[in-house]
């Protein structure tokens, strides 16, 4: 019997995961099958119960449902704790364990596989919405020089300063109010590429950076990468290392072995 995962969301036809899970799968020799499960908006519990009685051992948890997984949670890691969202739910008997990988991995594609170190870095990251919520613990455990959190509506970037500032130094701004500071790691955490926009930044902000990130990831480069590359930036990427990342560490939350995602990374990237 192979052990069942899939990923839930809605929409999640687009998915990558059942492709990165199953290479995963053949290179550690590992029995499982994963598929996609679409959820209604309104069913993501009743998905994820059906999920349980077929005998599924883990999911990972997409837009939108990372809130009702973390809800639905019985044992949260700290990572998930602390992100107050959850992206990977792992089943043993009557126990629901989140975790959230987000953070994990896009620290690791950045450090591991762009080959920037984040310590002592000035990292502005942009949005503050989900995307970014999962990413700020993992980014501040690094210990960066300072994480600015830029958002279109300042109250939100404000309620996330005050929720992790324990946890390193971090400041709240909006789009068009940005202090003086030079930023070296510049991340787009806000949902603008999805619908082919541009997050209303000032041009000049890339003038010192070192990496522009988008964390979504697209066969072309999103319109926020073609800004920081007009505009003075050294390095570019877009999401495809974080995906491949933050699946690894589900991976290993699921079956406690660590795959190899090097050879992942550069196959999607070359059916780009």
């Amino acid at each position: 019997m192979l052990d069942l995962y899939a990923v839930i969301g809605n929409p999640v036809a687009h998915s990558k995961s059942p492709l990165i899970h199953t290479i995963f799968a053949q290179q550690t020799n590992q029995s499982i099958q994963y598929d996609a499960r679409l959820a209604p908006l309104e069913g993501f519990i009743s998905v994820v119960e059906n999920f349980r009685q077929q005998g599924g051992k883990g999911l990972n948890v997409t837009v939108p449902f990372k809130l009702e997984a973390y809800q639905l949670s019985t044992h949260l890691t700290e990572r998930a704790r602390t992100a107050q969202a959850v992206n990977t739910l792992k089943f043993e008997n009557d126990e629901i364990l989140g975790d959230n990988t987000d953070g994990i991995g896009l620290v690791r594609d950045i450090e591991s596989n762009l080959g920037i170190a984040i310590a002592a870095k000035r990292i502005l990251l942009l949005g503050a919405g989900g995307a970014s919520r999962g990413v700020i613990l993992p980014l501040l455990q690094r210990q960066p020089a300072l994480l600015t959190i830029a958002n279109r509506t300042l109250h939100k970037a404000e309620a996330l300063q005050q929720q992790f500032i324990p946890h390193g130094d971090i400041v709240a701004v909006d789009f068009m109010d940005f202090p003086d500071d030079k930023f070296d790691i510049i991340i787009n955490a806000t949902s603008a590429s999805l619908h082919d926009a541009l997050p209303q930044i000032p041009a000049e902000i890339f003038s010192h950076a070192i990496l522009a990130y988008d964390m979504m990831y697209s066969q072309e480069p999103t319109r926020f990468l073609k800004f920081a590359q007009q505009n003075g930036v050294q390095q570019w990427a877009d999401g495809t290392g974080m995906l491949v990342e933050q699946a690894a560490e589900s991976f290993f939350f699921w079956r406690g072995i660590n795959p190899q995602t090097k050879p992942v990374i550069t196959m999607l990237k070359s059916q780009a």
